[in-house]
């Protein structure tokens, strides 16, 4: 994915980069562990068990949020994006470790094809809503009482609110692979 290797030029050396979930995601973490490979210093926080093992294996150091609470970059694909570069995400299920890692860096830089581009968030399908396990129950009661459809993920933690999937007005860049040529987009 070409949009990765443009991603990377938000990356230096010394840094602590966000590593996202999900398919634009790995392909940023692999091109950046090539880089690493050839000598650039950083530290990664990963936003999924995945990633992490991903990271691991490709020889990405990691760290927690716990040993450095500022991402100076994180790179991350997302579900949709609307004109504003509001976003939805959580389809791939690492909703909460995403958005904190989103929240607790400088830039946020996001990786998407056109079909991700929708005229209005909630285009393209569901929003993601983590709940606590013990409150699961009343909130899919409450919201059927909405009028929707709640469906658990299997496997999955779904944790009374604690997270949904909008991310707004988060995103810093958009980069959007359209077949081949990357077009960027700047809040």
């Amino acid at each position: 994915m070409i949009g990765a290797e443009h991603a990377l030029r938000s990356v230096e050396d010394g840094h602590v980069v966000g590593l996202g979930t999900g398919h634009a995601a790995t392909a940023f973490v692999r091109a950046l562990a090539e880089r690493v490979r050839a000598g650039l210093r950083i530290a990664g926080v990963p936003t999924s068990d995945a990633t992490a093992r991903l990271a691991r294996e490709l020889g990405i150091p990691l760290v927690s949020l716990a040993e450095r609470p500022v991402v100076d970059v994180a790179v991350d694909g997302a579900d949709e994006v609307d004109p504003r570069l509001d976003l939805v995400k959580g389809w791939g299920g690492a909703l909460l470790r995403e958005k904190i890692v989103a929240a607790a860096a400088r830039r946020f830089v996001v990786l998407v094809g056109t079909e991700k581009l929708v005229p209005m968030l909630g285009s393209r399908g569901k929003l993601p809503v983590e709940v606590v396990p013990f409150g699961a129950a009343v909130c899919g009661t409450r919201l059927e009482r909405l009028g929707l459809r709640p469906t658990r993920r299997g496997g999955e933690a779904i944790p009374a609110v604690v997270a949904t999937g909008l991310f707004l007005g988060m995103a810093d860049v958009v980069v959007v692979d359209a077949e081949g040529r990357i077009e960027t987009r700047v809040r």
